[in-house]
This record gives C-alpha cells, sequence and structure tokens, in this order.
C-alpha cells in the first residue's frame, strides 16, 4: 500500500462533497500536481499527514503559528477560555486586553476593531476608508492579495496566480470600475495615478512586504513616494499586515520602514494570522479620527458575531506575551536567514539559479537570477523548476507551501536540526 494511499482517498471523497476537494483553492495542489496531504496532527516545527508522514512544516498555517504547533502556553490559556465559553455576542475583557496589546505594539494606530478573518479585515477597512474620505477610487497592487472581496479582487496573486485568472468570475465589471491596479514597486506609475485621480482616491492599500507572489519587498524610494503622495492629495495609506503584522517583527513591517524612512508610518493597517495564533481573528485600525468614523459611533457599518470571540482572543494574547520576549525575533531572524541562506547555497553548489529573501520569520525563495521586484518578474521565474524541487522535497519530509507564489514562514520551534535537515535534502534534491 502506498504512503498516499489514504491521502488519496480522503481527496476522493473530499471531491464530492467540496468544490475541488479543499476549503481553500491553494490546498488543492493544481499548481503543482498530486494528491494534497490530509493532516491529521501537528507538532513543534512538524506536521503528521493521514498517512502517518512527517513534515517539517514551513507553512505554519500560512503564518499564524509563529510559535510552531502547541506551544504549552498558548494550549493552556485556549483550553482554559474554552472551558469558560466558546462565545457570548457580548463584550469580554479579553477583547480590550487584546486591543490594548496590539496597539502597544503598534503606534500608528490608536484604535481598532476585531474581526473574524483577513479578508473581513481588508473589506472593512476599504470601507472605512471610503466613508471618512468621501471617495471611492481605490489603488492596489498587481500581485498583492486582499483577501476575496469583490472590489479588492482583481488581478491579485496567491490562489488566483496559481490559476492563471486576472480576476474572478462573479465580480461584476461596475463593482471593480473604482479599483486602480498598478504595478508594485514602480514609481512613475503611482506619481501618473495621483496626477489623474488624486482627489477622487480614498485610499492606496498595499502589503508592505507581498507575500502573495512569494517574498516580494516594496523598495524604501517606491515607499517613501507613496506616503508622499498619499499625504499630499489627502488619500489613506492602509497597509495590509495581515501576513507581515507581528511576523516579520514585534512592530511589524510598518515599524522596518519607520526604520528606513524617517517619520513613515500608515493611516490604517490590517491585521490577522499571528494575532490569533491560529485561530479565526483578524483586526483593522487607525487614527481615533477616522476608527470614530465606524457604527455605533459613525455613519460606517460594521458587525460580526463572532468578532472578539472570546477563545480566539485567548489564543492570541498568550501568542502576543510569548513573542514579546526580550530575543524572540532575533533568534527567529537568525535560523530563517540560516534557511535562506542554507538554500541558496545549496543551489549554488549545483548550479542551479536560486535567489532568497526574508525578514523575520517570513521568507521566499525564487528559481531566477535575481529576486522579483513585481509580479510580472515573479511570473517570469522557474515554475517547472520549482514543482520539481517541491515535490522532490516532499518526499524527503520537507513541507513548503504548494505553489511557487506563496511565502513561507519560519518557527520559533524550528531548530538547528530542523534547517540543517532542510538544506541537506535541498542540496539532494537540486543535484538531482
Amino acid at each position: 500500500m502506498s504512503t498516499e494511499s489514504r491521502n488519496a482517498r480522503l481527496f476522493a471523497r473530499a471531491q464530492q462533497v467540496i468544490p475541488g476537494g479543499v476549503n481553500s483553492p491553494v490546498r488543492a495542489f493544481r499548481a503543482v500536481g498530486g494528491v494534497p496531504r490530509f493532516i491529521a496532527r501537528a507538532e513543534g516545527a512538524y506536521m503528521v499527514d493521514a498517512d502517518g508522514r512527517r513534515y517539517i512544516d514551513y507553512i505554519g498555517s500560512w503564518g499564524p503559528m509563529i510559535l510552531g504547533h502547541g506551544h504549552p502556553a498558548v494550549l493552556e490559556a485556549v483550553q482554559q477560555a474554552a472551558r469558560e465559553g466558546l462565545s457570548y455576542g457580548a463584550p469580554t475583557e479579553r477583547e480590550v486586553e487584546l486591543a490594548e496589546a496590539i496597539l502597544a505594539h503598534v503606534p500608528s494606530m490608536e484604535m481598532l476593531r476585531l474581526v473574524s478573518s483577513g479578508t473581513e479585515a481588508a473589506m472593512s477597512a476599504l470601507r472605512l476608508a471610503r466613508g471618512a474620505t468621501g471617495r471611492s477610487r481605490i489603488i492596489k497592487f498587481e500581485g498583492c492579495y486582499h483577501g476575496h472581496a469583490d472590489a479588492l479582487l482583481v488581478k491579485a496573486g496567491s490562489g488566483l496566480a496559481t490559476f492563471g485568472h486576472p480576476t474572478s468570475a462573479g465580480v461584476p465589471a461596475e463593482v471593480v470600475q473604482h479599483t486602480l491596479v498598478l504595478e508594485y514597486n514602480n514609481v512613475a506609475q503611482i506619481e501618473e495615478a495621483f496626477a489623474l485621480h488624486g482627489k477622487d482616491l480614498a485610499c492606496v492599500m498595499i502589503e508592505p512586504i507581498a507575500g502573495n507572489m512569494n517574498f516580494v519587498r516594496a523598495s524604501v524610494p517606491f515607499m517613501t513616494r507613496l506616503r508622499e503622495l498619499c499625504t499630499q492629495h489627502g488619500a489613506l495609506l492602509v497597509f495590509d499586515e495581515v501576513m507581515t503584522g507581528f511576523r516579520v517583527g514585534l512592530g511589524s513591517a510598518q515599524a522596518h520602514y519607520a526604520k528606513l524612512i524617517p517619520g513613515f508610518a500608515p493611516d490604517m493597517s490590517v491585521f490577522g494570522k499571528v494575532i490569533g495564533g491560529g485561530m479565526p481573528l483578524a483586526a483593522f485600525g487607525g487614527k481615533r479620527a477616522v476608527m470614530e468614523q465606524l457604527a455605533p459611533l459613525g455613519p460606517v457599518y460594521q458587525a460580526g458575531t463572532l468578532s472578539g470571540n472570546p477563545v480566539a482572543t485567548a489564543c492570541g494574547l498568550a501568542t502576543l506575551k510569548e513573542i514579546a520576549k526580550p530575543g524572540f525575533y532575533e533568534a527567529l531572524a537568525q535560523r530563517t536567514r540560516e534557511l535562506v541562506d542554507g538554500l541558496v547555497g545549496a543551489a549554488t553548489s549545483a548550479g542551479v539559479p536560486m535567489v532568497g529573501d526574508c525578514e523575520g520569520g517570513m521568507f521566499g525563495f525564487f528559481f531566477a537570477g535575481e529576486l522579483p521586484q513585481n509580479y510580472a518578474s515573479v511570473l517570469a521565474t522557474d515554475k517547472e523548476r520549482f514543482n520539481r524541487f517541491f515535490h522532490a522535497m516532499l518526499e524527503s519530509g520537507v513541507y513548503f507551501a504548494p505553489a511557487l507564489y506563496e511565502a513561507g514562514f519560519v518557527s520559533a520551534a524550528h531548530g538547528a536540526a530542523e534547517i540543517g535537515a532542510t538544506v541537506q535534502a535541498a542540496a539532494r534534491a537540486l543535484r538531482a
């Protein structure tokens, strides 16, 4: 019986009752081919599939598991919260504590609202930006993914790029007629867009380090000019930190840019993943004057039955407490850099062109001669070589994202042994 037998049977069953057999498209392995692994359990830096096969996990639930799977302090907090009640539909003290904890590390925000998913947070931030400015037009960038809200589902990366669709069926043209899609890291385009539409622009939404076209960071000149133009024209600069928030550093990506650009700060921010510690939780926030436009104080409506869920907030609080400990990010960044340097070094030794980049516990690599700066250059990298590499690594017990359009994640549970085993497996795969 093959090691994939139970995975294959589960996938066949799933396809009868779930579209594509999965509840989020990239999980289907369509980009890389083969049978998706159905995960039975996880612990530390490892996941175990339905056939009992163990993998070093570099997905980390697509970012949230910054402490690794099953961290004792997080499990204890979640179990205690669950015993007290799963959901109330009423305010709790823990919601306030989590909001205070997030705001303490993100000085650009004075208030925030908790929601249940990154998509919900980005969609709500967009509505609030339009309501607060009284304007309709927005700018996003090709290759940046902000969830599957209609107005933002235009030439997005991630799962959409995997299937080669520039947008989604079911999104009427009139819904996206106010969404301008520009090239990432292209200063000339943003200058032209503001010259033409500046007085009508409500906001610019951007992933400061894009994680949905693998790992592509916004250049300092690009981000500097973007901040200047938003300020000049009265548009809000919205940082989508669903992926980068508390993942690339305790102050998130905006703290990284604030060190490089004097006085830099976004006007609004969107968070998810790490702040929930693996449970469904996200947030959006900004200055008090903007956030007070939300109901029940202002005219912009947003609501959610499970927003501020008591179990999710317990998970998030326990996670934030652990990652705020001295030395946490220094150690995480060192491990991530060791991984990226090891992968690129193995490729160089094998005569295979590969480049990589990382920040904090987030990384990416490309089969290319230089780091891509935008979506078009990501598409020009060697997809077929990535697919072969992915399967070779999977066979060696290393689980990278099953699509070259996705960033990877290292956790505090990844030690020297896991990094070393990964680099050794990569060296074997690249030689082959």
